[in-house]
This record gives structure tokens, C-alpha cells and sequence, in this order.
């Protein structure tokens, strides 16, 4: 465990100045800082195929903390060509982050979060259970409730501190364990109901979770299904499908305490499913798109062609960011599918008119290349599997349409980590590995379609408080005010489902 280290860089670099001050400068020097141990950071370095027109001479009262720009990268070109190219597979099996490595920038994300020895999802991650479910019509209004789920978040912590301090846990919650069980049984009502409109009695009810976290949604799911619809708990089955070992012992406990001859939990990625599985069954995917990783690419501002961002990994640790002119063919898929899909209808993050790019490219101190954009090609090859594997599957999903303070790009994601207890976010996703979430948003319109088109299924989507005034009995979420925090927390989140 290299905590220890990152706690003390943590804490070197709030000594002279406290995290509630800290502005949003101060939090991107912490991220360059953090993932070298030596307190030394190489800068990022664009490469393409042509040299960059200029950049801004930084100002002359700037201070050590801030972000430096490519102006004063090392050339580290040669080390690009000598240094193997890996994936996030090759990198499973080491306990140690890698060096003299280069990858693509969707390797690089998924190996920082799913990593088994050092990932974060796989080492870093807390996810917070608030006890006993609120009960939201005793409370005054959406204050209160806010209000009562600090103390119980702080009280949880300190729990937790009292076991083991740290200064760097990751501690963050979800729609199901704050809405526990009233969430749960909005969605056993969606999988009941359209269980016995297709496919009952002459088939089970088999459901597929992906990312089930500490197992409260199961949970929730099953309870219902039992207390209410015993004829259907019968003939369930439900299965878990989940990368992290630390969260699949978690789910296995809760399976076997509370449904143990009704679970299974399947300890791999979905990316190494093999088995193909012709029965009807629904597919849960809640909160899982936002983490999956994402290529970079920037376009050429003269011809429009997409040059993708691989990392180079140096002698040191440091991080370095090349351009390619020749997407490798899972990005080029995605451009085809998308373009397929969507008949060329989609945001790109350059002007579409040849004037307009004229006019970008031509700017004083313009840089060469478009702003980033970050494509979805994980949840691409997610589409893949389910298309391949599961043929006969219902898809329900849930996730976010839109995140704040997002860092600079087109469909950029949050990169943030804590210290302290205390959010820390920052400007680029070249971070430790292991101790930053990476968090994307999801376009649903264009997610809808391309799933549509690999698939062939019909969806629909659904705002958030739609699909739970649908399925919830939003009664048992309202406080005495009227307002209703099912229905209200979730304003930038969307579901997608199979029809």
C-alpha cells in the first residue's frame, strides 16, 4: 500500500494553505503533484503532425502552483518511440503502477480505476450505507433531510476513522443506499411488471446486475419480489457481475445472510464475458456508464481528422500526452457506428463550418488542434458484449446527462479525489492512478442510438424523476413540505431502457 506516500504529499501541499481556501489553481497543481514521489512533474507534451502556432507567455507573478503549460515540456519523443505500447490487460497482473510504458488514454483511465492492486474502485473506494432507511414523511422539509444525512455521513466516517484513519478515503454514495428501499422497489415494480407482460410463466425472471456495489440494490430487488410477488421470487434469478474483488466478497455476504439460493456474484469484468446466455433476461446497469473509459481525441482545425491521445509513462512516473493521426480500430469503429447511427448528426468540439475553423485556427496564439473531446468507446464495446452475449436481454440503466465543474473538452468528465474529507477536484485526467475518481457524463440521444444500432432493439429515455413517478410510490419519499428528495436529487440523471 503506497497511502502513506500519497498522504504525505496530501498534506505538504495544504501545510501553508487550507483546503477551504484552496482555489480551483491550488487543486490542479495538487493532481500534477500527487502522482510523483520525487515532488517533480514533466509536463504534458502534444504531439501531431504539425508543431504548435504559439502559446501564452505565462504571466510574471504566477506562483509555483500553477499549472504549467506544454510551452515547457521536455522532448521526450524519443522515449515515445522506444517504449512498448500496453493496455490496461497487460497491466492486470502488477502490483506496482507502471513506467517506460505508453498506452492509449482508455487504458490509462481504466487501469487507474479498475487496477486489482492499486485501482480505485479495486483499493480506495468506501461506499456509504446512512443505517437504518430515512424516514422521509416525519421529516420537515428537503433541509432537514439534508441536514440528517451530514450527521449520519460524518458519523460513519468516524466509525470508520476510529477502525483505521485516513486521510485519503473515497467515500461517496448512491441514489439506492440514500433512497434504501424505497429506490429499489421502484425498480422491482419496472422488472416485475414487464417480466409477466413478455416473457411469464414460460420463462424464469433472470436479472444481471453489473457494478452492484455493496449490494442494496439486490437486496432491495429480491426483498420486494419475495414479500410481494412470491410466484415470481420462485422463479427468479439473480446474477452480479463485478470487477472488484473487495465488492464482490461484500455482495457475497449480503447473498448469502438474506436470498443465498437465489444469487450468484461473478467476479470478472464484462469485458471477459464469454458465455453466451440465449435466455430473456433484464440487464441493470445503474451508474456504471460514468465510469467507463473513455478515448481522447482533437481534430485537425484544417482537414477535420480525428488524432487520438495516447500516454507515455517516463523513467520517473511522469505523465506525458501524445497525438496520433491514425485512430486505432476500436476508435475507429466508434466514428463509424456513431456516424451510422446518428446520420452525421452530433456535437464536436471545433466550429463545423470552414470559415469557422478558419477563423479558430487563426486566432492569435491558436493551438493547432481542436479542443479535447472524449468518446465513449468502452461503452461501445459494453453494447458489443450485450449484443453478442445476451441477445435476448432487456437493458435498464441509469446515469448522469450532465456533470458540473467538468474539466476542459467535449463530454469531459469530473476528476476529483479527497483528502481529508474534503473534495479536491482538478484539471486533467493524468493523475495517481488509484486515488482520483473519473467520471464521465453520458449523452444519452447519442448513447440511445448507438446502442439501437448495435443491438437492433427499440429504447426509450427518461428523465429521472419521470421514471421513479412511473414506478415509485413517491409518497413514501415525500417530506411534510411536499418536496420529495427521490424526485428532486437527481435533476442531471437520466434512464434508458429497453422496450
Amino acid at each position: 500500500m503506497d497511502s502513506p506516500i500519497a498522504a504525505q504529499l496530501f498534506k505538504q501541499l495544504f501545510r501553508y494553505h487550507h483546503p477551504v481556501c484552496q482555489s480551483r489553481r491550488n487543486l490542479a497543481k495538487l493532481a500534477t503533484t500527487i502522482h510523483d514521489a520525487r515532488q517533480r512533474q514533466h509536463q504534458l507534451r502534444l504531439y501531431s503532425t504539425r508543431g504548435s502556432r504559439g502559446a501564452k507567455t505565462p504571466a510574471s507573478n504566477e506562483s509555483n502552483w500553477q499549472q504549467r503549460t506544454a510551452l515547457f515540456s521536455p522532448d521526450v519523443s524519443e522515449d515515445y518511440k522506444r517504449f512498448p505500447m500496453v493496455t490496461a490487460k497487460d497491466l492486470r497482473g502488477r502490483k506496482e503502477r507502471p513506467r517506460r510504458v505508453k498506452m492509449l488514454m482508455r487504458d490509462f483511465i481504466e487501469d487507474g480505476l479498475y487496477n486489482p492492486q492499486y485501482g480505485y474502485f479495486s483499493k480506495q473506494v468506501v461506499i456509504f450505507s446512512p443505517g437504518e432507511p430515512f424516514d422521509f414523511p416525519s421529516l420537515k422539509d428537503e433541509l432537514e433531510f439534508h441536514s440528517l444525512l451530514s450527521r449520519r455521513y460524518t458519523e460513519f466516517e468516524d466509525k470508520l476513522d476510529a477502525v483505521s484513519p485516513s486521510d485519503t478515503r473515497q467515500l461517496w454514495y448512491t441514489p439506492t443506499e440514500l433512497f434504501r428501499p424505497y429506490y429499489g422497489e421502484a425498480i422491482a415494480r419496472y422488472l416485475v411488471a414487464n417480466y409477466k407482460l413478455t416473457t411469464y410463466p414460460y420463462h424464469d425472471l433472470i436479472i444481471y446486475e453489473m457494478g452492484a456495489g455493496r449490494g442494496t440494490l439486490m437486496l432491495n430487488i429480491l426483498d420486494y419480489i419475495r414479500d410481494v410477488h412470491p410466484d415470481v421470487y420462485d422463479r427468479t434469478r439473480y446474477r452480479i457481475i463485478e470487477i472488484s474483488e473487495q465488492l464482490a466478497n461484500i455482495q457475497t455476504r449480503q447473498a448469502h445472510n438474506h436470498h443465498a439460493d437465489k444469487v450468484e456474484i461473478v467476479n470478472q469484468s464484462i469485458f471477459d464475458w464469454t458465455q453466451p446466455v440465449p435466455s430473456p433476461c433484464f440487464f441493470l446497469a445503474f451508474e456504471v456508464f460514468d465510469n467507463f473509459a473513455h478515448d481522447v481525441v482533437r481534430y485537425d482545425l484544417d482537414t477535420e481528422a480525428p488524432l487520438q491521445g495516447t500516454v507515455l509513462i517516463d523513467d520517473n512516473g511522469d505523465f506525458h500526452e501524445f497525438y496520433v493521426p491514425q485512430p486505432d480500430p476500436v476508435a475507429a469503429r466508434f466514428f463509424r457506428v456513431r456516424e451510422a447511427a446518428t446520420n452525421g448528426q452530433y456535437p464536436v468540439p471545433y466550429p463545423r463550418t470552414r470559415l469557422g475553423r478558419w477563423a479558430a485556427a487563426n486566432r492569435p496564439f491558436a493551438p493547432n488542434l481542436s479542443a479535447p473531446e472524449y468518446i465513449p468507446t468502452r461503452l461501445m464495446q459494453f453494447f458489443d458484449v450485450l449484443g453478442r452475449y445476451f441477445p435476448a436481454h432487456r437493458l435498464l440503466t441509469s446515469d448522469f446527462h450532465s456533470l458540473p465543474d467538468a474539466i476542459k473538452g467535449l463530454n469531459a468528465p469530473i476528476v476529483q479525489t479527497r483528502f481529508q474529507r474534503q473534495p479536491v477536484p482538478v484539471s486533467t485526467p493524468l493523475v495517481h492512478q488509484g486515488y482520483f475518481d473519473i467520471m464521465f457524463p453520458t449523452n444519452f440521444h447519442i448513447t440511445e442510438l448507438m446502442y439501437q444500432a448495435i443491438t437492433g432493439k427499440l429504447t426509450r429515455v427518461l428523465s429521472h424523476e419521470e421514471f421513479m413517478r412511473r414506478w415509485a410510490y413517491v409518497e413514501e419519499t415525500e417530506t411534510r413540505s411536499g418536496e420529495n428528495p427521490l424526485l428532486s436529487w437527481y435533476k442531471n440523471a437520466s434512464v434508458l431502457y429497453t422496450v
